[in-house]
């Protein structure tokens, strides 16, 4: 079993063309196609709308701890994580019990990703506080403390600024050894990286492609200041994918997933590499062996792993396969 993210594969859309199949059983069948292509890590984001980029915010989304402990009963192999939880929605010593449930459920292939939160509008609909970011970057950190701790012990007590537990079982307790490993997800230098190289055996960060060696910097400077060796931690970038088995045909996706983002005329960033850089600065784009090239070029600054979303044909578990064949044979 996968003890980190080598090929990630996100899925973040549930608005599926129109069928008859009930739509978890879609669901369902997007990430066993997902596990036996390759991809050792499932992710769902934390969100309770859809994220404006995807689409508006009444589209489908489900609570993410409930939904992969169902995807969980349905896979054998691939982690199960967020793609993260925003540390403003849940009780930390809450979420501990759930992600570790969830680790218990898929037999020791949980883990747990977290940040800070940022989208407002869900907190202002749900009722839930949407604190000013130093205050969510504190949160961030009692939460990364707590969770450690039930992971690890059979009791916890924590007094924090802003949470506190006394003597909190974790039972049972989580099936991996040491407990669901931490992933950190962001991209600020300063305290995302900081938190990362403290607390997590994984950070994703989803930054523009051009803007990862500084990233990958920033956290080397941090784990200098702990001591902490950089093996300690794996580095992952979240991307887009969009591939065909021809140039033409991942064309015509990309030309189709842009019009339906409202983009009349899509050739220029379809056609231009330097404008679609600009416009999707964190894309895989062409046929297989045009992406290979990408993925490796990419994976040369020095990242462990890739995670991805396939915004145009994510659907679909054929396009699914394709994905995860054209990663495996540029990761190895």
């Amino acid at each position: 079993m996968p003890t980190m993210t080598r090929i990630g594969l996100q899925i973040p859309n549930f608005t599926y063309p129109e069928s008859d199949e009930p739509l978890f059983e879609r669901i369902v069948s997007v990430a066993v196609a997902g596990e036996q292509a390759g991809f050792d890590t499932i992710f769902v984001m934390d969100h309770f709308f859809q994220l404006p980029l995807i689409g508006p915010p009444e589209l489908e989304m489900f609570d993410a701890y409930t939904l992969l402990g169902g995807i969980a009963a349905r896979t054998q192999s691939a982690r199960l994580g967020t793609l993260v939880t925003g540390v403003t929605y849940r009780n930390p010593a809450l979420l501990a019990k759930a992600v570790t449930a969830l680790d218990v459920i898929s037999d020791g292939r949980a883990l747990l990703g977290i940040g800070a939160a940022w989208y407002e509008l869900e907190h202002e609909s749900l009722g839930v506080d949407f604190p000013p970011l130093r205050e969510r970057f504190e949160r961030l950190e009692e939460a990364l403390q707590i969770c450690s701790g039930m992971f690890t012990q059979r009791q916890t007590t924590f007094a924090g600024k802003h949470y506190a537990v006394t003597d909190a079982w974790n039972s049972p307790a989580p099936v991996t050894p040491g407990g669901p490993p931490i992933l950190v997800g962001g991209t600020g230098e300063r305290k995302t990286a900081r938190l990362a190289a403290q607390y997590a055996r994984e950070w994703n960060c989803n930054a523009a492609f051009v803007e990862l060696p500084a990233k990958l910097a920033a956290l080397d400077g941090h784990l200098a200041d702990l001591g902490r060796d950089r093996s300690d931690i794996e580095v992952s970038c979240l991307s887009t994918i969009i591939v065909g088995e021809t140039h033409a045909e991942a064309a015509e996706k990309l030309a189709g997933l842009l019009r339906a983002r409202g983009v009349d005329d899509p050739s220029p960033i379809v056609e231009d590499p330097a404008t679609r850089n600009q416009v999707l600065p964190r894309l895989f784009f062409g046929d297989p062996d045009e992406v290979v090239a990408q993925v490796q070029d990419l994976m040369a600054v020095g990242l462990d792993g890739i995670v991805v979303n396939m915004l145009g044909d994510g659907h679909d578990p054929a396009a699914v396969t394709l994905a995860g064949a054209t990663l495996r044979k540029a990761l190895g």
